[in-house]
């Protein structure tokens, strides 16, 4: 059994209010690729809001940057879900809902299975990548390392 499961945090800087006519093309398929992210396999958890997405939420002081979280069983099924499914779409388009950011704006982490992360957690571990890059302890696709217990080493 996986004592492990990968938490993921990623924020983007709307270029419009959520419910705005520019930032339709990206709302309107949040539901799809939610309910798609549900259903991949390796799927945990997803932080939702007011509603069934965490558009609503507002974790930084600025009011347009929106926060995304989820969890998954392991980094394989997380690429699989964000890489190789309808999601890339979204991906490939975002510069037209999203302003380029200067900071890290995805972080990856380990957490014990069960647990889930908070806000608090997430801002830690982008604010950890920003400053000392990816590490075990925050890290990204690019540079992943491996869970706790993996017996491996990067």
């Amino acid at each position: 059994m996986t004592t492990y499961h990968l938490a993921q945090v990623n924020i983007a800087l709307a270029r419009a209010e959520i419910d705005s006519p520019e930032m339709h093309g990206f709302t309107s398929r949040l539901d799809e690729i939610n309910r798609l992210a549900e259903e991949s396999n390796g799927f945990v958890w997803r932080l939702t809001g007011n509603g069934d997405d965490a558009t609503s939420i507002r974790v930084f002081e600025d009011p347009m940057m929106l926060v995304n979280m989820s969890v998954w069983q392991d980094l394989d099924s997380l690429k699989a879900y964000v890489y190789k499914s309808a999601h890339v779409t979204l991906i490939r388009e975002r510069q037209a809902w999203f302003h380029k950011l200067d900071i890290a704006h995805q972080a990856l982490w380990w957490i014990r299975a069960g647990h889930i992360p908070t806000l608090e957690e997430a801002e830690n571990k982008l604010e950890q990548i920003q400053t000392r890059g990816p590490t075990a302890s925050a890290f990204s696709f690019a540079q992943a390392f491996p869970p706790p217990d993996s017996g491996t080493s990067r």
